[in-house]
């Protein structure tokens, strides 16, 4: 593949920036920001896009970490891409090759586990070198950048999609570190995600008072007396939806599709030990399956479990969304663009210079024997979006037409849509069977040296393909026409999928996040 003078300075453009591009992201990864509560990095975002020249809607979407940045350089197609920036609770782990927490944090704070630090940087660091390359060379053309928190709990791109931003684009570019095998250093072919549906059940007890009318207390003038029996209440409620449906799990969808289903336990701020009953408690599940209909066939049972536990608890209960995402679309056409750019550009490398000697430093402090060559063979290995397909489908049953789950997948009812997937810093096992802990993952996720050959390749494919995409009519001619085709006409078509998103953004829950009190700023769970 010969490169044109745009694309050969782009890549030139990315050499001259990648030291700020890697400075840029050690801020983001500090940030650790967690889902709904990424207040400084996407106030980080918005400020540096205005800085490159973008006009930037912050709180897009009615959703307050969101954004929504354009630039326009004339007449030619609308592209898009985004950066996510949540982090995980309880994954605090610095960007060094011991483990410990972030600085002045505990380990149960956040932290970027996959990292969306680094995808955020990547895409925006593509995005900006195909904007100069635009104005060098007179490409005509829009960029779209989007910031999409929440991107753990499938949060906002069903938002957005719902409310029309992403209408209006003639294509969009998604990337994603690596996170399994064979999607490594390679697009995505047919097998696109699947479906996400997010819920939070709330119970409450807001009549306690009415659990008995007669006993010992009943001529009490009293409501409770302290002596008497009391209602369940809310915890209860809980806790039963909970056991019920962790029992009840396997009957929920027929096993083998890659489903799955997770929950938390949201804090109520109900620290007591008195005899009353808790009044609310609530409780989160996201479930990752094929297809809609298996969503909502999960979703029927956990409401009935829902109504079950409060009426033998004393409670009222209530469901809210937090996310609706639709499965994925492949685009061949997109898909076969995005890799060939990737194939000539290369693989990243890890295995050489100061990434391999943190990459050794880890595993010495770890007791093993440092390995020549630390990282993962595959890291440094490109696999085509066919041969990944075939080894990803040979776990899947024939019928099974999506697997795992990111609401990357709203974009692609919208637009042609690629999945881009570049590997991240890895290590290799020094035998078989053994397991990093997890903190090694995150750790090499942060440290400059370990994820810089990452950003570096990513955002030159990305912004490669973006040139392509503007200045190369045929490559988006034909990603639109696969569109039409798969979509029976495109946005509204016999075949498209509509978006599945009709409730306002989840904002307003306790979510996990920093706070700032008289002890100054710390992680919302103490650290003693």
């Amino acid at each position: 593949m010969t490169f044109s003078a745009a694309k050969t300075g782009l890549l030139e453009w990315v050499d001259n920036r990648i030291d700020q591009l890697s400075d840029w992201h050690q801020l983001i990864f500090e940030h650790g920001e967690t889902a709904w509560r990424e207040y400084r990095s996407s106030a980080w975002y918005s400020e540096r896009l205005r800085a490159e020249g973008f006009t930037v809607e912050t709180g897009s979407g009615g959703m307050p970490t969101a954004f929504c940045a354009e630039w326009n350089n004339g007449d030619g197609p609308t592209i898009g891409g985004y950066a996510e920036y949540d982090a995980v609770p309880g994954n605090c782990q610095a960007a060094d090759t011991l483990q410990r927490p972030r600085e002045g944090l505990n380990v149960h704070a956040g932290g970027h586990t996959d990292p969306h630090s680094a995808l955020g940087i990547s895409a925006l660091g593509g995005f900006l070198a195909a904007k100069a390359m635009m104005e060098k060379h007179g490409i005509g053309g829009r960029l779209k950048f989007f910031g999409e928190p929440a991107e753990k709990v499938r949060g906002s791109k069903p938002i957005h999609a719902a409310r029309g931003y992403y209408d209006d684009l003639d294509a969009a570019i998604s990337f994603h570190p690596f996170y399994m095998l064979p999607l490594c250093n390679t697009t995505r072919w047919n097998t696109h995600c699947g479906v996400a549906y997010a819920m939070i059940y709330s119970f409450e007890c807001d009549s306690p008072e009415s659990w008995q009318s007669q006993g010992s207390d009943a001529d009490s003038p009293i409501a409770a007396a302290h002596a008497a029996a009391r209602a369940p209440g809310a915890n209860d409620a809980l806790m039963q939806m909970y056991q019920t449906s962790k029992a009840l799990k396997e009957h929920m969808v027929s096993a083998g599709c890659g489903w799955s289903m997770n929950e938390c336990i949201l804090t109520a701020g109900q620290a007591t030990a008195d005899n009353l009953p808790a009044q609310i408690a609530q409780i989160q599940y996201l479930m990752r399956v094929p297809t809609i209909e298996m969503a909502e066939r999960i979703t029927s049972i956990l409401d009935r479990n829902a109504a079950a536990a409060a009426s033998i608890s004393h409670c009222g209960w209530r469901r809210d969304w937090v996310c609706k995402s639709r499965q994925g679309l492949a685009n061949h056409a997109l898909a076969q663009a995005t890799w060939d750019n990737l194939q000539a550009i290369g693989a990243p490398r890890f295995n050489q210079g100061a990434a391999r000697d943190k990459a050794r430093e880890i595993q010495r402090n770890l007791g093993l024997e440092p390995m020549d060559n630390p990282f993962l063979a595959e890291t440094e290995q490109l696999i085509t979006p066919q041969a990944a397909e075939t080894e990803l489908r040979r776990e899947l049953p024939d019928w099974q037409q999506h697997f795992t789950s990111d609401d990357y997948t709203e974009f692609c009812w919208h637009a042609p849509t690629v999945r881009l997937y570049i590997a991240r810093p890895t290590l290799a096992s020094p035998q078989a069977g053994f397991k990093y802990p997890a903190w090694v993952m995150n750790a090499l996720g942060g440290i400059r040296e370990t994820i810089e050959p990452m950003i570096d390749c990513a955002s030159k494919t990305i912004g490669c393909t973006v040139i392509d995409l503007l200045d190369d009519g045929e490559t988006l001619a034909a990603a639109r026409q696969e569109f039409e085709q798969r979509t029976g006409g495109g946005i509204g078509g016999s075949l498209w999928q509509a978006p599945l998103c009709d409730y306002d953004p989840p904002i307003d829950f306790r979510w996990p996040e920093y706070v700032t009190t008289e002890r100054g700023r710390e992680w919302w769970i103490p650290g003693q």
